[in-house]
């Protein structure tokens, strides 16, 4: 049995999709990961010995540029021809092929064309048709029940979905013998979604219309070990904090690293500096900060006293995990909900605003260093499941074989 796994978008898309290809190997069926060409990626797929047929450009060179109106435009008719093209040949041969990433508009087309699998997988449940807005979401339409109603904008979100991808997939689809759909959004997600994330933390029960599938969080395994020079770091002294905010790069907030340094080293503590896609880098030669680049996170984030970060699906949970208290600074997209939840759990705390000063930072380090949210962060790191990825796997192979 052969599937082929589809995401283009960062770090926190891909991974995961990594380790849902290691579980299904796992299981005895192969599996091939399209993703983007980047550097970071290729390196990831090698390390987990995953075959990779790299799709459309790299994530990197997209964000890097200056944004104009019509960037969005081009982008998406860019990864629909993409997808058609490059999942059209890796699919051959495959029993099912499962998208997710930015709108993987192209991916069902390409598995109804050769008469697969679909499946569409998310990280999240925001903007998901229901009468309850996830916290940290933007605020919807008092319904007559007085709930929170969330479908006007489901259904403007339809509209831009279809005036970004509409023409470019119609077009395609009936260059491969396949009739036009109306609605693109509706097509790629299905009515039966998987959901990749922990019950703890993103609780879906109930919060939407669709027939949600929560298999919880896809977690590659890493038995990584630390870089020397950060083992001795971490061995000469407290547990530092650890701030990074991952692939985040036109996003990050300007002075991050100097504002970041400043505020934890008036909390007396040193500092694990994550370089990531935006550049993070020392401010000055005392010891008391160390750089990184790409680490294992799993076993770092066991060893430092709190992480700050942007509030990934991927880094909210592996720190989660960890039992390791997080300040989250949101930025874009789902990190809302995530810093919300994360508050609302007693593990950490949501910074208001995704531009930090040396005193914001220092309040939000002040309660997640506190004694009370340590033990709470250890408490539901005990109800975090590792296994969502062998659980996708799994319900994945049985889907084919029905």
């Amino acid at each position: 049995m052969r599937v082929l796994l589809s995401t283009w978008g960062s770090h926190g898309d891909v991974e995961p999709l990594v380790g849902l290809a290691v579980a299904v190997r796992g299981l005895g069926a192969e599996a091939v990961v399209c993703a983007p060409p980047d550097e970071d990626f290729v390196n990831l797929l090698a390390r987990a010995d995953v075959p990779l047929v790299p799709l459309g450009p790299s994530v990197r060179s997209v964000v890097a540029k200056p944004k104009s109106p019509n960037d969005a435009f081009r982008l998406a008719a860019e990864l629909v021809a993409a997808r058609v093209e490059t999942l059209g040949t890796a699919a051959e041969g495959c029993d099912a092929l499962l998208a997710t990433g930015l709108m993987p508009a192209g991916a069902p087309d390409v598995a109804e064309r050769l008469g697969i699998r679909y499946v569409f997988a998310c990280f999240h449940i925001l903007g998901m048709p229901s009468r309850h807005f996830p916290p940290g979401s933007r605020p919807g339409t008092p319904s007559p029940k007085g709930e929170t109603d969330n479908r006007v904008l489901w259904e403007q979100d339809s509209q831009r979905v279809n005036a970004l991808y509409g023409e470019a997939l119609n077009s395609h689809r009936a260059a491969i013998g396949l009739p036009p759909v109306g609605n693109v959004r509706g097509h790629v997600i299905t009515d039966r979604p998987w959901l990749a994330a922990d019950e703890t933390l993103c609780p879906a029960k109930g919060r939407t219309d669709l027939d949600l599938v929560q298999t919880g969080a896809w977690i590659l395994p890493d038995d990584r070990p630390l870089p020397d020079g950060l083992e001795a770091f971490l061995g000469a002294g407290e547990p530092p904090v650890y701030v990074g905010f991952g692939s985040m790069a036109a996003y990050a907030p300007e002075d991050l690293a100097p504002v970041a340094i400043e505020a934890i080293r008036a909390q007396g503590r040193r500092v694990v500096l994550g370089s990531g896609w935006a550049g993070l880098s020392a401010i000055d030669d005392a010891d008391d900060c160390f750089v990184v680049g790409e680490v294992n996170q799993q076993e770092l984030f066991r060893r430092v006293a709190a992480v700050v970060h942007h509030g990934g699906a991927g880094t909210a949970t592996t720190a989660a995990l960890a039992g390791v208290p997080q300040v989250i600074v949101p930025q874009i997209a789902d990190q809302p909900y995530w810093a919300a939840r994360v508050a609302k759990l007693g593990i950490g705390a949501a910074h208001e605003g995704r531009i930090p000063t040396v005193a914001s930072l220092s309040s939000a380090l002040t309660t997640a260093l506190g004694r009370e949210t340590g033990a709470q962060a250890e408490a539901v790191a005990g109800t975090i499941r590792a296994d969502g990825a062998t659980i996708a796997a799994k319900l994945l192979l049985e889907t084919v074989a029905r």
